[in-house]
């Protein structure tokens, strides 16, 4: 029986996924919510299966508990009306209308940006640590930093990022780990949310991406190709993905370097050496990033897959027709297969003058589905990560990290708290008023 709520479990998955993994090509798995699923945990058979068009992303029907209709029921339908639970050609049509929004050119232009909230980001936490108790990180830090930045690039407003986080939060966290209600709240409350800024939009467009899909013609001249829902979909969709897995990698790779105070003397030291050779591609600090990708995956699993015909897979194991399927992308990068000693942090495995680089990881997908904002996570994490170490140089953990509670559910994976404090020799002094 596999739990997803259960608090151990989502410590310290990788146990049970490498069980899974010796077992063969995938697993039928018992679920805590009733119902059964094949987990795919493997490197090799989870990229077959993310490229496999037999393997669909439109959602299984009558998958888990049976769920009576409702507001809440059918504002969750609503919102899940987006791309990544599309096949081609619905996911190439609506993967199309947003693809230019985070093309090379447009994420680049964010750095000037992205650098100044972090400035700003950082001044505050070095304020709050300066009264000797503890901070919690991913609430001053890894959360509002991605928020900030997805909520310019989309165009919703600052005041609501708290209650968008909550609701963002209970959606993406199996029903079982949340008070009764709260669920079904978080779906009405995101639906009405969307639906009255798509509305102000339409009245008030600004420069923002919102506004662009909204107005934007296509090519031919035509209005917006969206059919009804769609829009509130992908607005759900784009703030979920666009903060949700950067604030886990962020949290993620801060409490690595932590643990491993050599690693961030290595990558602290490769930054001072190559002073003056800025944003240089390839050295430790990108190193640090992937390894933190594919060791800590800030998603856990891919959106489900449903065979649209029986599958055999190469070690002869066939997942029968319409049956649920789980890419677990933090156990296919963790695979010994592929990378020796997986469950080391090791972020040398990354460097590009190494001999036998380590494989990609798969913490952004694989095939059509590839993760849209892998390019802007990488490059707040490359702004965000040296400039944290560099602005409070006695940052220290102020708990266990056997302690820590993390985000429960299948779907992503981090620290939800990452309380920290600064030795006294380096907390910067609050100023006189």
């Amino acid at each position: 029986m596999l739990d997803p709520a259960d608090s151990d479990f989502a410590r310290d998955p990788y146990p049970f996924y490498a069980g899974l993994r010796a077992s063969g090509d995938a697993s039928r798995v018992s679920l805590s919510n009733g119902s059964h699923a094949w987990l795919v945990t493997g490197y090799e058979q989870a990229r077959t299966v993310l490229a496999d068009a037999r393997f669909s992303n439109v959602p299984p029907r009558r998958a888990g508990r049976p769920k009576p209709d409702s507001p809440a029921e059918r504002a969750r339908a609503a919102l899940a009306r987006h791309m990544l639970n599309a096949d081609a050609p619905e996911h190439t049509r609506l993967r199309k209308l947003t693809t230019a929004a985070f093309s090379p050119r447009r994420v680049d232009a964010l750095r000037p940006r992205i650098e100044l909230l972090v400035k700003e980001l950082l001044r505050d936490v070095g304020e709050r640590a300066a009264d000797g108790g503890p901070v919690d990180l991913v609430d001053t830090f890894a959360f509002p930093l991605p928020v900030l930045v997805i909520g310019e690039v989309l165009g919703v407003p600052e005041k609501d990022r708290s209650a968008l986080r909550e609701w963002t939060y209970r959606v993406g966290s199996p029903a079982d780990a949340l008070p009764p209600g709260a669920l079904e709240d978080a779906w009405s409350s995101l639906r009405g949310y969307f639906t009255e800024l798509i509305a102000d939009k339409r009245a008030t467009p600004a420069d923002d991406l919102f506004s662009s899909l909204v107005h934007e013609p296509g090519e031919d001249g035509s209005p917006p190709d969206w059919q009804p829902e769609e829009l509130l979909a992908m607005a759900f969709l784009l703030l979920f993905a666009g903060y949700e897995t950067t604030m886990n990698l962020l949290a993620s790779a801060t409490l690595l370097l932590l643990q491993h105070p050599e690693e961030l003397s290595a990558a602290q030291a490769d930054q001072a050496a190559q002073a003056g050779q800025a944003d240089r591609a390839g050295g430790r600090w990108d190193a640090v990033i992937e390894e933190t990708l594919r060791h800590a995956s800030p998603l856990e699993g891919t959106t489900w897959r449903r065979t649209t015909e029986a599958v055999t897979l190469p070690d002869g194991t066939v997942i029968p027709a319409e049956s649920s399927v789980l890419v677990v992308l933090a156990a296919a990068s963790r695979d010994p297969q592929r990378y020796p000693d997986p469950d080391a942090f090791r972020p040398a495995r990354y460097l590009p003058d190494r001999d036998g680089r380590a494989a990609p990881h798969l913490a952004f997908g694989h095939g059509p589905h590839y993760c849209l904002g892998a390019r802007l996570a990488r490059l707040e994490a490359r702004i965000a990560l040296p400039s944290l170490f560099e602005a409070l140089p006695g940052l220290r953990l102020a708990a266990a990290p056997e302690e820590l509670p993390y985000r429960p559910g299948l779907l992503v994976r981090g620290p939800r708290t990452l309380p920290v404090t600064l030795e006294e020799a380096t907390a910067p002094q609050r100023p006189r008023r």
